[in-house]
């Protein structure tokens, strides 16, 4: 008989698929890394796992305990999946600004969710970094895995997307596309692909709002370039401890409107339902074309399903009503 003995085993070893429709006229090979086929439905099962592994490992989350994370949804997805089959409570923090869906998919599999408005800054009092703190702090037994300071983020993908991508390129990857919001997948994957081959190009993918690409290029952390944007999943107000800048070899904007329609055009011309990372993730790539030759193999990695955002970028009355239709 073949069967796993939970459900924390299935994760990772997810499939890579070539894409076509969207991205004819490009030189290479483009591969897609569908991490929707996550148990949780997105890569951050990946951490989330070793998150957990280290709090054990070192005795900061004992038997009984409660898991607090401040979470766009995904990362709650994966803790709270783990905490079910080790016994494990979750209090998650998330923002107004993400879909519905997101937080009732969290109660659904056991968690308490708290919503914090989105337009506050991030050591503001009401800020779900700053809710899912003091938490911590007021709750006995708890861990808060805080992934963008957390390098057991950045170490759950140096131990399994990286050595995944390299075994199913067969070691033939020249790119690695990636949306950048905590940065664990594409520090701890590229990190592992350098060390492999230190000519692959890893690209990561910012959203305008963000202070990510002019840190990267400049090192200064400028509040000028941060005000609410729509793109769930990529971008951030702080500069997390887990992106390694030094891995990053070049950062990409992309609009909100870019990374709707490319997530769109994904699930229409590929069949592939995507959330609105994957769409910007492909949409800088398609941006940065004149950088690729005829013999690259481009692996984006494709962060999430998109179930979770029928409430929004897949309904119509949703994308007309913040303009994004009328292209």
């Amino acid at each position: 008989m073949q069967y796993y003995k939970n459900i924390i085993e299935t994760i990772g070893n997810t499939p890579l698929v070539k894409l076509n429709k969207t991205v004819e006229g490009l030189p290479g090979l483009i591969l897609g890394k569908i991490e929707s086929f996550n148990p949780g439905n997105s890569i951050k099962d990946r951490m989330a796992l070793e998150m957990v592994n280290e709090a054990e490992k070192s005795g900061r989350l004992k038997p009984g305990g409660t898991i607090i994370e401040c979470t766009s949804g995904n990362t709650g997805m994966g803790l709270a999946l783990v905490a079910a089959v080790r016994g494990y409570k979750c209090i998650f923090t998330t923002t107004d600004k993400q879909s519905k869906s997101k937080a009732d998919i969290l109660r659904a599999v056991g968690a308490e969710v708290i919503v914090c408005p989105t337009d506050v800054a991030a050591d503001d009092p009401q800020s779900y970094y700053s809710t899912a703190e003091r938490i911590h702090k007021e709750t006995p037994n708890s861990v808060w895995m805080n992934q963008y300071d957390n390098l057991a983020n950045t170490q759950g993908h140096y131990i399994s997307t990286g050595p995944e991508l390299w075994e199913q390129t067969d070691g033939k990857i020249t790119h690695l596309v990636v949306g950048v919001g905590t940065g664990g997948t594409i520090s701890g994957t590229g990190k592992y692909l350098k060390e492999k081959n230190p000519n692959i190009k890893i690209w990561g993918i910012d959203t305008y709002g963000s202070a990510l690409k002019k840190y990267h290029e400049t090192g200064e952390f400028d509040e000028k370039e941060i005000y609410p944007y729509i793109t769930e999943g990529i971008g951030e107000d702080i500069i997390p401890k887990n992106i390694n800048f030094d891995i990053i070899d070049h950062m990409e904007k992309v609009t909100d409107l870019d990374g709707a329609l490319m997530a769109r055009r994904l699930a229409t011309e590929e069949g592939i339902l995507v959330g609105y990372s994957a769409g910007s993730t492909l949409a800088g790539l398609i941006q940065l074309k004149d950088k690729l030759e005829d013999d690259s193999v481009v692996v984006i990695i494709f962060h999430d399903h998109g179930s979770r955002y029928v409430g929004k970028l897949y309904n119509d009355e949703w994308m007309e009503k913040v303009g994004f239709l009328k292209e």
